[in-house]
């Protein structure tokens, strides 16, 4: 489904994303680890279309999305969601008008500059966030917020969208461990229920290995590693960290514990 083949991206004289290649044929929940400035932001972006490659492809079914232009390139951005670490929102806007947002791509100038949204864009609004266990908070201030429901707002947003792809660059590195635990849980569970690719850029090995079908692993803008959470050792983890032998993996943990089953993530959801 996702081919990147080759991709670049220079700044200045620096490669922040060096001939990066990796397919993923199925709706997968793929997790990017490395340390800061492996080039995990980027490589996302481009995905996104918010920085443009230097070189290589990025294809999707079979299209080069990195050549899109206006109305396809804005279209593509509403098939492939985007899920900050900042969250992104309009912090003076109510949860459920931040939620709508999802929607601007799909909607005229005039709607837009109106607020004007159907009975049914409200109402799949509300589902949605009821989905993510805030349905009660859709008439206060995103600023009111938590960071935990914030993020969540963020997820509900980028699912109005009605994505094929879900990218989230560091979804939980300004959260707690029990908050990280439900943004978390929630981006695995739409992925399990929607059928939707998710990709994740996360700091943490193991949240890696506890989510992800697939871990990647990058350094100095390249790829190091590419396999499956058990291949993920404190070996592997050091080559991709760049650390020597005294390498603490508990210094990358979250603390995140307990099972991961549906009657586990509704209560932490509740």
């Amino acid at each position: 489904m996702l081919k990147v083949s080759s991709v670049t991206r220079i700044f200045g004289q620096k490669a922040a994303v060096d001939n990066v290649s990796f397919e993923i044929d199925r709706a997968a929940f793929v997790g990017v680890i490395g340390r800061s400035g492996a080039g995990k932001s980027t490589l996302l972006r481009m995905m996104n279309r918010l920085t443009d490659a230097s070189s290589g492809e990025i294809s999707f079914e079979g299209r080069n999305v990195l050549t899109l232009q206006g109305a396809a390139k804005r279209a593509w951005q509403g098939q492939c969601a985007m899920i900050f670490q900042q969250f992104n929102l309009v912090p003076r806007m109510d949860v459920a008008s931040n939620v709508l947002h999802g929607l601007l791509n799909q909607r005229s100038t005039f709607a837009t500059m109106f607020n004007l949204w159907s009975d049914a864009d409200i109402t799949r609004a509300m589902q949605i966030l009821d989905r993510l266990g805030i349905a009660e908070q859709a008439p206060k201030r995103a600023e009111a917020l938590s960071g935990g429901q914030q993020q969540r707002v963020a997820i509900a947003r980028a699912l109005m969208q009605d994505p094929k792809v879900i990218l989230a660059d560091e979804p939980i590195a300004s959260l707690d461990p029990m908050n990280a635990q439900v943004v978390m849980d929630a981006l695995r569970r739409i992925h399990e229920e929607d059928g939707r690719m998710v990709i994740a850029n996360l700091h943490t090995l193991d949240t890696a290995r506890r989510y992800c079908d697939r871990v990647i692993g990058m350094r100095d803008g390249r790829v190091v590693f590419d396999g499956t959470p058990d291949q993920l050792t404190t070996g592997v983890a050091r080559d991709i960290y760049g650390a020597d032998a005294s390498f603490n993996e508990s210094a990358t943990s979250t603390a995140i514990t307990g099972p991961r089953d549906a009657a586990y993530a509704d209560a932490m959801l509740a």
